[in-house]
């Protein structure tokens, strides 16, 4: 036995638990997209970070932040982001990230009517460890496909709820249920 063996399982555990840390930095970056949470976003990223958005936007994350951030933060901006097929590869304190990003949003179209779209893209990130946090450096988005369509909000066809709907609805930082100090019942509810 050399004596590099008892030190694998352990190089192998502390892989596993970078890739947990990135892999939910990434989703709370998106999380705080779907929250208008401005600082959640801002977090993710390490300073002097990088975001190209795909032709949108190229610059500092910074920069990038503060032009989209009264659109994410607007009461009825409605969006849902689904980070999947995450693959990280690691290299000692730097890692290399590719996300599969499928994202909703209801938006006002140019005519003025409100429409639903559907947008799929591929999110590639150059990750670092730095003072023992794992951080966005540089992030570049690539467009995959879009299906733009008329709005439609029936709750499975009046199957879950119907037009009179007490449907308790997600909302934007700080008053969305992820901000409470306690998810017991308070009889307000009911």
């Amino acid at each position: 036995m050399t004596s590099s063996t008892p030190a694998q399982p352990a190089d192998a555990l502390r892989g596993l638990l970078d890739k947990q840390e990135i892999h939910e930095l990434l989703v709370r970056y998106m999380r705080g997209i779907d929250r208008g949470d401005l600082d959640l976003i801002a977090g993710c990223y390490l300073p002097g970070a990088t975001e190209d958005h795909g032709g949108l936007f190229v610059g500092p994350a910074a920069d990038y932040l503060a032009s989209i951030g009264a659109n994410l933060t607007h009461p009825r901006a409605l969006t849902s982001h689904l980070t999947t097929n995450i693959l990280i590869d690691l290299d000692g304190d730097s890692a290399r990230a590719e996300s599969y990003i499928l994202a909703f949003a209801r938006v006002r179209r140019p005519d003025g009517v409100v429409a639903d779209t559907l947008t799929c893209a591929r999110i590639v990130d150059e990750l670092a460890r730095v003072e023992d946090r794992w951080g966005i450096k540089h992030r570049v988005l690539r467009w995959d496909w879009n299906h733009d369509m008329d709005k439609s909000e029936t709750w499975a066809f009046g199957l879950i709820a119907g037009p009179d709907s007490p449907l308790r609805r997600s909302e934007k930082y700080p008053h969305d249920v992820l901000y409470a100090d306690s998810l017991a019942p308070t009889g307000d509810e009911a």
